[in-house]
């Protein structure tokens, strides 16, 4: 291989390394350092993990144990019937229970005219619900319009 030949190959692999790297960063920056806050009972666990792994995915994540998480939710407008374990905000949205931090990136990109996001009740396998020795079970992401209606946003 002639000094031509390599100082071509170098380059390739080099704007290869280039282009790869950006297309991580380009895929992470949809919720790097986006600010969620989460409201939780104070002594639940599994909304500590759920927040972890947010906190992995890149958000900017604030934890507040509170005693009135009821309340919280009537106010920023979860169905009760929809209802989970812990409430966050994001970007203007509500997001209920153990939703995954890529149908939130994805909420966050789109910015459909919604209310938010909710996976009712604690489906074994979501994130922060993983049971060791259990098979995840299939569950749902909803979709909540602003009259409280809801439309499924993503199946796991």
């Amino acid at each position: 291989m002639n000094s031509r030949t390599q100082k071509g190959v170098v380059g390739l692999a080099l704007a290869i390394a280039v282009g790869g790297a950006a297309l991580l960063l380009a895929r992470n920056a949809s919720s790097e350092g986006v600010p969620i806050t989460i409201y939780k009972n104070p002594s639940c666990g599994c909304c500590t993990k759920w927040a972890e792994r947010l906190h992995k995915q890149g958000f900017d994540t604030e934890v507040r144990p509170v005693n009135n998480l009821e309340q919280i939710k009537r106010q920023v407008g979860v169905p009760s019937k929809l209802a989970a374990c812990h409430t966050a905000e994001v970007g203007g949205y509500f997001v209920e229970g153990h939703v995954p931090a890529a149908d939130i990136k994805r909420l966050l990109k789109e910015k459909p005219d919604n209310a938010g996001l909710t996976t009712p009740g604690m489906p074994v396998g979501s994130p922060g619900m993983e049971v060791p020795d259990h098979a995840p079970q299939p569950y749902k992401v909803y979709a909540i319009d602003h009259q409280g209606n809801a439309q499924v946003f993503a199946s796991h």
